[in-house]
């Protein structure tokens, strides 16, 4: 969230409480713990099968799609 808002030139925000979340999950009918469970990802196995990544640093990839 620090790398979007330093693309978007917003020095702060307000906090998002997981019952804001949760309405918010509700009504788009959607699982609130897509957003809540951090999810580490390891990319070895395409890397290992020789994909190459077209982006790997996130504040060049944001600046990109903004």
């Amino acid at each position: 969230m620090a790398a979007i808002r330093r693309q978007v030139k917003m020095p702060f925000y307000n906090p998002t409480f997981r019952w804001m979340l949760e309405i918010g999950m509700f009504v788009l009918r959607q699982e609130s713990e897509l957003i809540l469970k951090s999810r580490w990802v390891a990319p070895e196995l395409l890397v290992d099968a020789g994909f190459k990544f077209q982006w790997t640093d996130l504040d060049k990839t944001l600046a990109d799609l903004i």
